[in-house]
């Protein structure tokens, strides 16, 4: 990704800041019932966490697919980060998909409630992940 250094912190703090907001309507979405919802928000907080990562790093990618192969090539198999944080991004995507594109498909409180605590876990470890590579570079800069 062709981005000067301003740009790309201004995109990762924008897709940090899109994850966190949309964590933030969950307990909303859980007062209502509404699971559905739920999914779907999960599943794209996910996704903007892992796009600020990849954008920070320097990476471009185009399909939700692409983002979740490069995700576990880049940051899970190297060790980066756990491999529960490749499986819980499919699952959501499943779950998602399910929810949204299948008018016969109902989610259910079971099957989303317990994605919420590795959700949030996922996106305050990729946002404190960038933080800290960020302050390291701040030093080796000074």
């Amino acid at each position: 990704m062709n981005l000067g250094e301003e740009e790309r912190n201004a995109m990762v703090s924008l897709e940090i800041e899109r994850a966190k907001n949309i964590i933030g309507e969950i307990d909303y979405l859980q007062q209502g019932e509404l699971w559905s919802n739920i999914a779907t928000r999960l599943y794209y907080a996910v996704f903007h966490s892992v796009s600020a990562l990849m954008i920070h790093d320097g990476h471009k990618v185009s399909t939700h697919k692409g983002s979740q192969i490069l995700f576990s090539q880049l940051y899970v198999k190297t060790g980066k980060l756990p491999q529960k944080y490749s499986e819980l991004y499919k699952q959501l995507e499943i779950i998602r998909n399910n929810g949204d594109y299948n008018c016969y498909y109902d989610v259910k409180p079971d099957e989303i409630i317990d994605c919420i605590p590795p959700a949030k876990e996922m996106i305050e470890t990729i946002a404190e992940m960038i933080k800290d590579e960020k302050q390291e570079k701040t030093k080796i800069n000074q």
